[in-house]
């Protein structure tokens, strides 16, 4: 495991690829309503990044099992049972649904990366508690990311929130080491034992995404070769940031 610790200088140019990246969510974010289309939706994320200067990372990104098939949009889009990789498209967004809209901006060589779960108008109590714990599991590994820590602390964090409210953690997919790549090392898987893995470091920078289900945690790829959805076709959840661990508490690199 080759991980990338960062410098002072290198992590304020990931702080400025954040802001991007959290500009782009949040213009998306407030363009959710019913009959929009996900295709409108990554047009207003890329329009954020490139006016900013940046690139959208998402963008002809290399598919790990399909070299013919590379990214084809800024954002993903994914709806109720897709968990990660929706393509955007014509499809509309429909009341009652919940959308998981994933972004990453290249900015002076360095990638900002998040994700975040809304609903759209008005949605049921359960999907409604889904995003809630979905996003305070991102929390408790957020605030597990001190240096002194161990890998397994976060993740343990993760999935020991997830299934105290009776939620499943996805195990083919985790989180990720960030910096010039927007994957490095760590993996950061969404299970783990506490005290266990490498140690936390000063100038680590990497990107916890929680992902849960309602129901069981297999998980299939679609048609389109990305989209990854729930075997049972039920609800899920995802949220992300991309982080630095300091010598205090951990910074959140993604925010506007």
């Amino acid at each position: 495991m080759a991980i990338i610790i960062k410098t002072r200088a290198e992590i304020a140019v990931m702080r400025e690829a954040g802001r991007i990246t959290a500009r782009a969510l949040e213009a998306a974010r407030r363009a959710v309503r019913p009959g929009v289309t996900t295709a409108e939706l990554d047009a207003i994320a890329e329009d954020v990044i490139r006016s900013h200067g940046a690139i959208p990372t998402f963008l002809n990104y290399p598919n790990p099992s399909y070299s013919d098939a590379p990214y084809p949009a800024t954002i993903t889009a994914s709806i109720n049972d897709e968990l990660v990789h929706g393509i955007p498209g014509r499809r509309k967004l429909k009341a009652g649904d919940i959308l998981s809209v994933d972004c990453g901006c290249t900015y002076k060589g360095f990638v900002g990366d998040a994700a975040f779960t809304v609903g759209v108008g008005v949605i049921s109590a359960e999907a409604g508690r889904l995003v809630r714990v979905t996003k305070d599991a991102l929390d408790r590994a957020i605030e597990a990311s001190r240096a002194g820590n161990r890998l397994g602390d976060l993740s343990a964090a993760i999935q020991q929130y997830a299934e105290g409210y009776g939620y499943n953690v996805v195990r083919e997919y985790t989180g990720h080491g960030v910096g010039r790549d927007m994957h490095e090392d760590p993996l950061i898987p969404n299970w783990g034992t506490p005290r266990t893995g490498v140690f936390l470091r000063a100038g680590m920078t990497y990107a916890p995404e929680p992902m849960l289900m309602v129901g069981g945690s297999a998980v299939y790829v679609k048609r389109d070769l990305w989209t990854v959805a729930t075997r049972d076709h039920r609800l899920c959840a995802h949220f992300e940031h991309t982080i630095a661990v300091t010598d205090g508490e951990a910074e959140i690199l993604t925010l506007p």
